[in-house]
């Protein structure tokens, strides 16, 4: 008995020393060790799916596993977000979304499923979204400075109406911040899309109106509206000529759309390091920025602690602007 109480020691040593020279056990083996789900919270096809099966596709080559993207729209991007959010903190699931998502929606909506705070970790802003003002070619404007003494002056017709996506959307946001610069009243019009409020512009329904850059460029060049200036720090490539509202004077329309990769919170620390290792890769890669760039986009690499320092600011820029407009969303 004693005999066999000391083999069965001997074989435990023995056990320990082996594990010890081999390394951790299988359950802290290096991750990832399973194919990733990255959600996106919009239907195929759009700028968002476009750049995340972009980075899927990198990411699968860096990792070494499989990323899927499953797209969960709805409700504004909030059901793909509530899911991620909801999800186990494993790092086999992750968002990829607009700033709508985590600024937008969080300032201007009292009641969500998620808090951008504490629900997720932040890993990488990974694409910037400019978006434009444009003019009816009618208006007797050339640069945003007579757009907003226009604006401003009610009798030369201020309280100027401009195109918008919807109550809260960015071009909405963008028209109220370029309204309070111009110390006016303006009315929001609401249309469902690019196409909508460029015909609404040409055809003179509405005076203004804000539009992506990727959706507005080929309208402004083929000269059927006039693009007054971009949100931003510096010039677009698609439309170089078209200053930014920083060179126009008006540092205070801000507003720059944005995508960024989420985690859910909890995540650990050593997994959330290994994906943003690989993205600082990914967007440092030329062939991925043009890609990016060929969406009319700007590629970026934002780490996590610059996407929190962006979320926290435009929630409290965003939720400023909602109040002084009355934006509410619920």
């Amino acid at each position: 008995m004693i005999a066999r109480l000391r083999a069965a020691a001997l074989a435990s040593l023995s056990a320990l020393a082996l594990q010890a020279t081999l390394g951790a056990p299988a359950a802290h083996a290096a991750y990832p060790e399973q194919a990733i789900k990255l959600v996106v919270p919009f239907t195929p096809g759009g700028a968002t799916d476009a750049v995340a099966r972009l980075l899927a596709n990198k990411l699968s080559g860096k990792l070494g596993q499989a990323v899927i993207v499953e797209n969960r729209p709805g409700a504004s991007t909030v059901i793909g977000a509530e899911a991620v959010a909801r999800a186990q903190p494993d790092g086999y699931t992750l968002l990829l979304s607009g700033s709508t998502t985590y600024t937008v929606l969080p300032a201007l909506k009292s009641r969500l499923p998620y808090d951008p705070r504490t629900s997720f970790a932040q890993i990488a802003i990974v694409a910037l979204a400019p978006v434009v003002l444009l003019a009816q070619n009618g208006l007797p404007v050339e640069t945003v400075q007579q757009a907003a003494a226009l604006a401003h002056d009610k009798s030369a017709g201020g309280g100027l109406m401009y195109g918008t996506f919807g109550p809260g959307s960015a071009p909405h946001l963008v028209g109220e911040m370029f309204a309070s610069a111009a110390g006016a009243r303006m009315t929001p019009v609401p249309y469902k899309g690019s196409a909508q409020l460029v015909t609404a512009l040409i055809g003179g329904e509405i005076a203004l109106g804000v539009d992506t850059v990727s959706s507005a460029a080929p309208q402004a060049r083929a000269g059927k509206v006039r693009a007054l200036a971009v949100t931003g720090e510096h010039r677009v490539p698609q439309l170089p000529d078209v200053p930014t509202f920083i060179e126009s004077g008006l540092p205070g329309v801000s507003m720059v759309g944005w995508y960024g990769l989420v985690a859910p919170a909890r995540t650990p620390q050593p997994v959330l390091d290994t994906l943003n290792r690989a993205v600082a890769d990914i967007m440092a890669d030329p062939q991925v920025r043009r890609a990016v760039s060929d969406l009319a986009l700007e590629p970026v690499y934002l780490d996590g602690p610059a996407f929190t320092a962006r979320m926290e600011q435009e929630l409290k820029t965003f939720g400023e602007v909602g109040r002084r407009a009355d934006i509410k969303l619920d």
